[in-house]
């Protein structure tokens, strides 16, 4: 089979070739497609303060809240042990990584 791209590697050439434009010439989904792998749904670690319960939960399980301050901005579960609503804060870096794995997100908006 051969590479979509075009040769690459130590055989003498400076790296694989583009192709015109962003499809390409006879590109295909099959070919842009070729080669990608499944890839395996985010899982975040979460614990529960009520039953100190700990698990795993799918990024459709969780809610961020962004507010106007850190005191605002938080994320939110209910625990598949005991079922409570757990609401805990987020900051930065909680933020980065629940939106960039997918984490649906409210935006709160002052009223003043």
């Amino acid at each position: 089979m051969s590479n979509p791209l075009g040769p690459s590697g130590p055989s003498g050439s400076s790296g694989p070739s583009q192709p015109s434009g962003p499809s390409g010439p006879g590109m295909t989904a099959a070919v842009a497609f070729a080669g990608m792998r499944r890839v395996s749904p985010v899982v975040f670690k979460a614990g529960c303060p009520e039953c100190r319960g700990r698990f795993e939960l799918a990024a459709s399980a969780l809610r961020l809240a962004i507010g106007a301050t850190s005191r605002t901005t938080f994320y939110s579960f209910t625990c598949p042990e005991c079922g409570s609503a757990v609401r805990k804060p987020a900051g930065e870096r909680v933020v980065e990584l629940l939106t960039g794995g997918g984490v649906r997100t409210l935006r709160l908006h002052s009223t003043v």
